[in-house]
């Protein structure tokens, strides 16, 4: 009897032994499965969204396992053999016929007409020179109240520069140019006009009553003309004009240091100043009242009253200020 007793108790205690051993089995089981189990919201074409419990990881496998069958026209993103994203989210969207016309024609055009659409675009370095235009700077001398003339003191020049330019061209037309370099080659000169009083004639009966004072009055103002001279003398014999009248080309009869006889470039009546002359009777301040055969714009013939007096004189350059 007792020994029956032991054996129930042993049996009992291997009974309640396993099913301790099962439940924990259980426990651990129902943990496991709950671990491995992911909430899937999956997003249809129309607009609705479902959520699903899956144990499963693989896109295809979410929604065979939910009866979802993607159609022709239908996109799955992630794509059907990927894994679901840290999301937990399954797209399903429609292919558009944008996307499809799209594809169309990106297939149509050829490997030609894509190159042709690119341009070829080059550049070149061009130099060009340019003229710098010269100014006109005027200077008003005259007094008020009286007749003016003008007169060019300076004539102007144009300068020139060079400039570098980095051209673009496309299709051989221009379509861009940037100045890169200018260096100037030549200044410009500056045209100069002097507006001056305007004198009357200067003819014989004026000129051989006027006074060296008179002479340097009537020219006050006037901007002269600096030119060196070859200066020489003559008097009215017959050796140095062919006649012994003293009647200059202007009509006025020669005086002794005062007439001047001078090539066509100078008119009758102009005014000239001879520094070097200035300790003599006029004070250097003589006038153009002759002309000589041999006499050339750069030549200038000075009256004496004698032939001995001319030839003592001689021959020397002299600087000249030219009034006219």
């Amino acid at each position: 009897m007792k020994t029956d007793e032991k054996l129930s108790i042993k049996i009992i205690r291997k009974i309640v032994f396993i099913s301790i051993i099962l439940i924990c089995m259980l426990t651990i089981g129902v943990k496991a499965s709950k671990s491995d189990v992911n909430y899937v919201t999956i997003i249809f074409p129309e607009g609705y969204e479902s959520t699903v419990m899956t144990s499963n990881t693989k896109v295809s496998d979410i929604l065979a396992e939910n009866h979802i069958i993607i159609l022709p026209d239908e996109v799955v993103n992630p794509d059907a053999n990927s894994n679901i994203d840290f999301t937990k989210t399954i797209k399903i969207s429609k292919i558009t016929d944008e996307k499809e016309i799209i594809s169309e024609e990106i297939e149509s055009v050829t490997t030609e007409e894509i190159l042709g659409k690119y341009v070829t675009i080059t550049e070149k370095i061009i130099t060009e020179q340019v003229e710098i235009p010269y100014e006109t700077i005027t200077k008003d001398v005259s007094k008020e109240g009286t007749e003016t003339k003008d007169k060019v003191l300076q004539e102007g020049v144009n300068g020139l520069k060079e400039i570098k330019y980095k051209a673009k061209f496309q299709n051989d037309e221009e379509i861009e140019r940037n100045v890169i370099s200018e260096v100037v080659i030549r200044e410009p000169v500056d045209k100069i006009i002097q507006i001056s009083t305007k004198v009357s004639s200067r003819s014989g009966a004026r000129t051989t009553a006027q006074t060296p004072e008179m002479l340097q009055a009537s020219v006050n103002g006037i901007t002269p003309k600096v030119v060196k001279m070859n200066t020489s003398a003559y008097c009215s014999c017959a050796r140095c004009t062919g006649k012994t009248n003293g009647i200059t080309s202007s009509g006025a009869s020669a005086k002794e240091w005062h007439t001047i006889a001078a090539g066509a470039g100078y008119p009758i009546g102009t005014i000239i100043y001879i520094p070097s002359l200035a300790d003599k009777p006029n004070g250097g301040w003589f006038v153009v009242e002759d002309r000589g055969g041999a006499i050339s714009n750069n030549r200038i013939d000075i009256y004496m009253g004698s032939h001995q007096s001319a030839i003592h004189f001689g021959r020397k350059n002299l600087e000249c200020y030219v009034y006219q």
